[in-house]
C-alpha cells in the first residue's frame, strides 16, 4: 500500500510512539477494506509498539480505530485517511502513541477541564485542503480528553450516508448527531463554541492589554509580513485575527510564490504563523474587528471587537484581506452547503456522479469546471460575459471535455431547491432576455473577490468597488492608520504582492512613529 519512500519517512516518525498503541479494523469484502488492510499491515510491520487487530465492530466498513492499549484513549477512521488526510493518519498515530502535542499549556488545560460527552463525527474529502485542520483539531482534543469522542468519515466512500443526513459540504462537523459546523475549524475555535465561557476570558485578558505601538489587523500573508517587519525593530507589536492565514487557508495549490514551485495554502499559513510566533508578537486569534476610532488627544487608535473588547496602538495596520464574492441571488444563502458551494477542491467529490454548475469564466471559474468534469456526471458553466475570461490555454482544455456544457452572456437569477437541497437554477439570457432553468444538484460559485471592509465604512476612504484606498507607503485617509494586502486598492490580489504591501505598511508606520511625539502619558512618565 505504502511505497518504499513513504515507508521510511513513516518508520522515523513512528519512532516517538511511546506507548502501545492497536489498531483495531472494522471490514468486509469489498476491495477498499482489502486496501485498508494493507495499509494497517504495512504501518504495524514498522514499529513494535503499534499492534494489529481484525476484530472491530463498527458498522461503518471499512474503518479503524486507533486505541492506545490500556487505556479509552482513540481516534477514529472511516475509510483510508490518505491523500491531504495521511499526516491527520501520522499525527493521530503519535498523539495516541503518547508523544506530546504542539499546543500552549493554557489551551491543552483547557481542554482537560471541559465537562461533559462530546461525540463528533467529521465529513471528509481526499481532495479537500480545509479538512485537515479539523480532522487534527478534533482528534488531538479527543487524546487529551477521554470524554471527547471523535471519527473522520470520508464523505465520498460513504456516499449513501452522506445523502441520508444531508451533507453537502466538507469539512462538515456533527455533535451528538447534530451539526455543529461546516468549514475549516481549529482548536481555539472548536472551544469556543463547547466553552462557553472562553469568549468572555478571551475579552477580559484582550481589556487588561497595554496599547501597541503596531497593531496588525488580519492575519493573511499582508498581516504576518506586517507583524514581522514590526517586530523586527523591537517595538511592541500586536495582530488581531479572525482567522489565522486569511484565504491563503482555502487555496489548493500555490505555484507562483518565488523560489517556492509547489505548496498548498494550509501548509503556506502554517509557516506564516509559526514565523510570527518566532518574533515577540502578541497573536490574538479569533478576534473580529467591528469598528476603527481614530486617534484622540492621547494619539492612540483604537480598534473595536467583536466580543466587546477593545485595543488601542499608536498606529494600526489594517490587512483584512477579501472573500468569495456571492452572486446575490435568492436561494443562494437557503442552500448555503445545500449544494451551494465556493470551493470545488473540498466539495467537489460530495457530487460524484451529479449535475453541477460553476458560475465564472475567469480563471477560478474555468479551473473549478475543468477539476470538477472529472468527478460528477455534467457541469455547465455559467458566464455573465459575452465570452470566457480565463487564459487560453484553460478555455482549451475546457473545451476539450465531453461532459462540459459553456453558456455565455447568462446573468444566473435564482437558485431553486426542495428546502433540504439544491434541484436547480435559473438564468437569463443577456442578449434575447429569455428566462432559462436548468435542474442540477449542486451549484460553484467562483465569480470573485470581495474585500472585507464593511466595517470600515466612514472611517477611511474606500473605493467604489469598497477597497480601502491608499498611497504608495500604504498610508489610508487617517493618520497612522495604513492598509496592505486584498482589502486595498493595490492592483494585482497576489500572496507575493499582499507579503510586500504588509512589509511596506510596516516600514511606513515605523517611520510614521519616529517622525511624530509619543502620547502624552509617555511624556508624563518621561517628565517624573
Amino acid at each position: 500500500m505504502l511505497d518504499a519512500a513513504l515507508k521510511t519517512q513513516l518508520k522515523a516518525y513512528l519512532e516517538k510512539v511511546t506507548q502501545p498503541i492497536e489498531l483495531v479494523a472494522s471490514l468486509d469484502d469489498s476491495a477498499k477494506s482489502q486496501e485498508l488492510d494493507a495499509l494497517l499491515r504495512d504501518i504495524v510491520g514498522l514499529s513494535d509498539k503499534v499492534a494489529y487487530s481484525r476484530n472491530g465492530d463498527d458498522a461503518r466498513k471499512p474503518s479503524f480505530a486507533i486505541r492506545r492499549i490500556g487505556t479509552d484513549v482513540q481516534v477514529a477512521f472511516a475509510g483510508l485517511p490518505m491523500g491531504h488526510e495521511f499526516t491527520s493518519l501520522v499525527l493521530a498515530l503519535l498523539q495516541v502513541g503518547g508523544h506530546p502535542p504542539k499546543l500552549d499549556d493554557e489551551v491543552i488545560e483547557q481542554i482537560r477541564n471541559i465537562e461533559g460527552k462530546f461525540t463528533f463525527e467529521t465529513y471528509f474529502s481526499l481532495s479537500c485542503q480545509n479538512c485537515p485542520d479539523t480532522v487534527q483539531a478534533l482528534n488531538l482534543m479527543s487524546v487529551i480528553n477521554p470524554n471527547i469522542k471523535h471519527t473522520s468519515i470520508d464523505g465520498a466512500l460513504f456516499q449513501a450516508e452522506v445523502e441520508a443526513r444531508q451533507v453537502m459540504s466538507v469539512p462538515t462537523v456533527l455533535l451528538n448527531g447534530e451539526v455543529f459546523d461546516t468549514g475549516r475549524m481549529s482548536v481555539e475555535q472548536i472551544l469556543a463554541k463547547i466553552d462557553t465561557g472562553a469568549a468572555d476570558r478571551a475579552a477580559e485578558q484582550i481589556k487588561a492589554k497595554d496599547a501597541f505601538d503596531v497593531l496588525v489587523v488580519g492575519g493573511g500573508p499582508a498581516g504576518a509580513a506586517a507583524a514581522i517587519y514590526a517586530a523586527r525593530k523591537g517595538i511592541r507589536t500586536g495582530i488581531a485575527a479572525e482567522r489565522f492565514g486569511g484565504q491563503v487557508l482555502d487555496t489548493m495549490a500555490i505555484e507562483n510564490f518565488i523560489s517556492v514551485p509547489h505548496t498548498e495554502g494550509p501548509k503556506l499559513a502554517a509557516a506564516l504563523e509559526q514565523h510570527v510566533k518566532d518574533y515577540e508578537v502578541d497573536v490574538m486569534n479569533l478576534q473580529r474587528a467591528e469598528a476603527l476610532v481614530p486617534a484622540d488627544d492621547d494619539g492612540l487608535v483604537e480598534v473595536k471587537l467583536a466580543n466587546g473588547a477593545s485595543l488601542k496602538s499608536r498606529t494600526v495596520i489594517l490587512s483584512t484581506g477579501a472573500r468569495w464574492r456571492q452572486m446575490g441571488v435568492p436561494g443562494e444563502d437557503e442552500y448555503r452547503n445545500k449544494g451551494v458551494a465556493y470551493c470545488p477542491h473540498c466539495d467537489g467529490p460530495l457530487f460524484k456522479g451529479k449535475r453541477v454548475a460553476v458560475i465564472g469564466g475567469g480563471n477560478s471559474g474555468v479551473e473549478a469546471a475543468i477539476d470538477l468534469a472529472g468527478i460528477v456526471a455534467h457541469v455547465t458553466l455559467i458566464e455573465f460575459d459575452g465570452k470566457l475570461r480565463a487564459d487560453e490555454v484553460l478555455q482549451r482544455k475546457l473545451r476539450s471535455l465531453p461532459n462540459v456544457d459553456i453558456i455565455v452572456s447568462a446573468q444566473t437569477t435564482e437558485v431553486f431547491g426542495d428546502g433540504q437541497k439544491v434541484t436547480g437554477l435559473a438564468y437569463k439570457d443577456r442578449v434575447g432576455g429569455d428566462l432559462h432553468r436548468i435542474d442540477l444538484e449542486g451549484v460553484f460559485v467562483q465569480i470573485g473577490l470581495l474585500p472585507n471592509t464593511e466595517w470600515l465604512k466612514g472611517t477611511v476612504e474606500l473605493s467604489p468597488r469598497g477597497e480601502i484606498v491608499i498611497d504608495a507607503r500604504g498610508q489610508t485617509s487617517v493618520p497612522g492608520v495604513f492598509a496592505a494586502g486584498d482589502a486595498t486598492t493595490v492592483p494585482y490580489k497576489q500572496i507575493v504582492i499582499a507579503m510586500g504591501a504588509g512589509s511596506t505598511a510596516a516600514l511606513a508606520a515605523f517611520d510614521h512613529l519616529i517622525r511624530t511625539s509619543a502620547p502624552a502619558e509617555v511624556k508624563e512618565a518621561e517628565a517624573a
